[in-house]
């Protein structure tokens, strides 16, 4: 990624500003894998709870370094910035956005419809 050029477009101001007014409005900001490095940069996680990629401890300590207090958990939700450690996790990221947004009972409806639950019923 930081090859590619991820991290200054990531880290551009302009994106860091933004989701510093989102923090202030308390909206919520979610993101997959390394996209919680710009979340953090932006200075919104200082002293909370989050989590990045888990395979890399290059960019695990980084996080760290941001003032983050890192966690192995897949998914982490700190009041309203969720991040978590892979792609793998996007799905359930996007659920948990969903939940926080509307409810769990949507949650489970959007699962059904999607394939990923059965329906409660009896046959």
């Amino acid at each position: 990624m930081s090859r590619a050029g991820f991290y200054e477009d990531a880290f551009d101001e302009r994106l860091l500003c933004l989701i510093r007014k989102f923090n202030a409005q308390n909206k919520i900001i979610a993101s997959v894998c390394v996209g919680a490095l710009p979340i953090a940069k932006s200075g919104v996680l200082q002293e909370r709870t989050g989590t990045t990629y888990h395979l890399s401890s290059d960019r695990q300590k980084q996080l760290s370094e941001m003032g983050v207090n890192v966690v192995q958990r897949s998914i982490v939700v700190d009041g309203n910035i969720i991040t978590s450690q892979s792609p793998a996790t996007a799905m359930d990221v996007a659920f948990t956005l969903i939940e926080k947004l509307t409810s769990k009972a949507n949650v489970e409806r959007i699962k059904v419809g999607m394939g990923f639950t059965r329906p409660n019923t009896e046959l």
